[in-house]
């Protein structure tokens, strides 16, 4: 049976087989499932595509064209190296 250590801050290391096991890598999450018994289950997080639609959407913004963005990061290129020259934060 795999075994992990908890560090002094609360963190976990999954054994290899175990993330093998769950599909995970780093940057992934787990869920922890605490059954009545007190038992513990961890799965993988996993969200259906569906959960993911509209994620980022903003029902204000208009579209915007690649003209406007090129302009738009453009101009703030512009403003870092005109802050960086002036040497302000």
């Amino acid at each position: 049976m795999p075994k992990a250590t908890l560090t002094s801050k609360g963190q976990l290391t999954l054994p290899k087989g175990v993330r093998s096991r769950l599909g995970v890598a780093a940057g992934d999450q787990v869920d922890f499932a605490i059954g009545d018994d007190g038992t513990i289950t961890v799965v993988a997080a996993r969200r259906p595509a569906s959960q993911l639609f509209a994620m980022l959407e903003n029902a204000s913004a208009e579209p915007v064209s690649i003209e406007d963005m090129d302009r738009a990061i453009a101009d703030r290129a512009a403003d870092d190296d005109e802050r960086v020259r002036d040497r302000r934060p």
